[in-house]
């Protein structure tokens, strides 16, 4: 039985990818309108045991339009004109996807301005006013 090694943690058994080929646009040559040469892949995220809930949120975002309603993953490829390279250039992008999606994104640490930060900004603040002030026409009494 095949398996798709996606990262150290993450396994994804060939039984849980479904594949479609079919007639793909574009070039071709005689063949274009013979040979299903364009692949559909179809990865059934939400009920893949190979996927932790915090990974399958992250892929679902991550993959936008590309994700059903009922969490299905649908890959299209045809940028090639033969099978085979269409076939590893779409479990390539899914690979790819479901790689950035098992990264954790880095919790941002709150921080605070500088005192000597906060005293620039004044200070700038206070510039500005002064020369919008001279820019004034209004004569004072």
């Amino acid at each position: 039985m095949a398996v798709l090694r996606i990262t150290e943690a993450i396994t994804i058994d060939e039984s849980e990818l479904a594949e479609r080929f079919v007639l793909a646009s574009g070039p071709g040559g005689q063949n274009v309108n013979k040979v299903a040469s364009a692949v559909e892949l179809r990865f059934d995220a939400a009920r893949s045991p190979a996927l932790s809930a915090d990974v399958r949120a992250r892929l679902k975002s991550l993959a936008g339009r590309r994700m059903t309603k009922d969490g299905v993953l649908v890959l299209h490829g045809n940028r090639f004109r033969d099978q085979q390279r269409n076939r590893d250039d779409v479990r390539a992008r899914l690979i790819d996807l479901l790689q950035r999606a098992s990264v954790a994104p880095k919790p941002r640490k709150r921080t605070r301005p500088t005192r000597a930060a906060k005293e620039k900004r004044l200070e700038e603040k206070k510039t500005r006013g002064r020369l919008k002030a001279a820019r004034s026409k209004r004569i004072e009494e």
